[in-house]
């Protein structure tokens, strides 16, 4: 089983939104589409799992990866709406990972930072992404 991913610029701050299953069959598919965050966005990212399944060990391990990957380019990761069938307990080296209850408290924490926006909101997604 496999993730689809959507990747979404916003003004400072981009999201990723993943859906599907998140475990050892999905982590390259998931590590190509942080790749994918890294060349295009700026700032903190913020990794909605609203549409995650479920996750494994090796799913959770990728995702502190990807905090620390994020933080060697000096940006950040926030989780939001983590699965109900497990926690996310990093190790000790990872950076800080804030986790919102759902994506809507995770965006309203960055509006009161936001400025209005200048330009259309770019996007990349899986084919597999509903439209």
């Amino acid at each position: 089983m496999t993730i689809e991913w959507r990747y979404t610029v916003e003004d400072d701050f981009g999201v990723l939104s993943v859906a599907g299953h998140l475990g050892p069959a999905a982590v390259r598919r998931f590590e190509g589409a942080v790749g994918w965050v890294v060349a295009r966005g700026t700032g903190p990212v913020i990794l909605d799992l609203t549409g995650l399944r479920g996750w494994s060990t090796e799913g959770r391990l990728a995702i502190t990866e990807t905090a620390r990957r994020l933080a060697g380019t000096g940006r950040s990761l926030e989780l939001a709406a983590i699965p109900a069938d497990g926690s996310l307990v990093p190790p000790g080296d990872c950076p800080d990972l804030p986790v919102h209850g759902d994506l809507a408290t995770a965006l309203a924490a960055h509006a009161r930072h936001k400025s209005p926006p200048d330009e259309a909101q770019q996007a990349w997604r899986t084919d597999g992404w509903p439209t």
